[in-house]
């Protein structure tokens, strides 16, 4: 691999103040929205759709739990029908050597033990930061010109997209100053869609907000719609940063960080 020093090419100034600090602050409010999300979803581990759920209804897509299969407790996770045994994973978890019926390890969940009080004190507060961060990036990205710059894509870079996913498939990256048309098209879906779908799914889940504005609840067709849809881009969300880290990590993580901690970023040394 070859290293920064070795490109050769000049260092520009890449990241805005405003991008670095959004970005860390979007990294924090989702590391404890995750986890507290996780803790809020122990408490029903089921995803419906529709308007409501309970024992009398047969609408549940997802279901993690636990039961006792031939004298021992068994981990599982049902999904449309299909049931995937998840012990220690999911549903029963060791706990102090013995597999205890526990959603999550206490290692994904904030707090650690079963307190659904202090988890929905944490999302919420986090949501807020979130959707608050959100709005101070949207109104500097559009003053500054960084929205339409390199988050929305054209139609020239659309016709890249066939040559970008070759390149990124062999691990090839144009270190330039302009974004590609991959990472456009994946900063936009996240945050002109997920995040906002994140923010209005969640809104759409309060008794507070439909009491404010009860259609927003219809519109995701139903409150436990609105919470499989939230869950969904949850885990969307997830493999987005798995894949990101994968690809700060092949295109030279020391000059990626350095470029969303200064906002200094080094290209690639041109070639006559």
């Amino acid at each position: 691999m070859t290293t920064d020093a070795e490109r050769g090419g000049a260092l520009i100034y890449k990241q805005r103040l405003a991008t670095r600090v959004t970005h860390w602050a979007w990294a924090i409010c989702l590391f404890f929205l995750l986890l507290s999300g996780l803790q809020i979803f122990m408490a029903r581990p089921d995803l419906y759709i529709g308007h409501q759920s309970g024992f009398e209804f047969d609408n549940a897509v997802l279901t993690i739990g636990s039961a006792i299969t031939d004298g021992a407790r068994r981990g599982f996770v049902d999904l449309f029908g299909w049931r995937f045994d998840t012990t220690g994973w999911l549903g029963a978890i060791w706990v102090n050597g013995t597999l205890q019926p526990r959603t999550f390890p206490t290692w994904m969940t904030i707090p650690s033990y079963r307190d659904l009080g202090s988890g929905r004190v944490v999302h919420f507060f986090f949501a807020w930061a979130l959707a608050a961060t959100l709005l101070v990036w949207l109104v500097a990205s559009l003053a500054n010109g960084h929205l339409k710059r390199d988050i929305l894509p054209g139609r020239e870079d659309l016709r890249e997209f066939g040559t970008d996913v070759r390149a990124h498939a062999r691990l090839e990256f144009d270190r330039k100053r302009d974004y590609n048309v991959l990472q456009k098209l994946s900063y936009f879906s996240i945050l002109c869609v997920a995040l906002p779908l994140m923010i209005a799914t969640g809104l759409a889940m309060s008794p507070g907000t439909n009491a404010l504005v009860p259609w927003i609840t219809d519109v995701f067709g139903g409150r436990q719609t609105a919470r499989t849809i939230h869950f969904i881009t949850m885990l969307a969300l997830v493999g987005f940063f798995v894949v990101h880290i994968v690809m700060v990590l092949a295109a030279g993580p020391l000059n990626e960080l350095r470029s969303i901690v200064t906002g200094w970023y080094r290209t690639d040394a041109e070639t006559e």
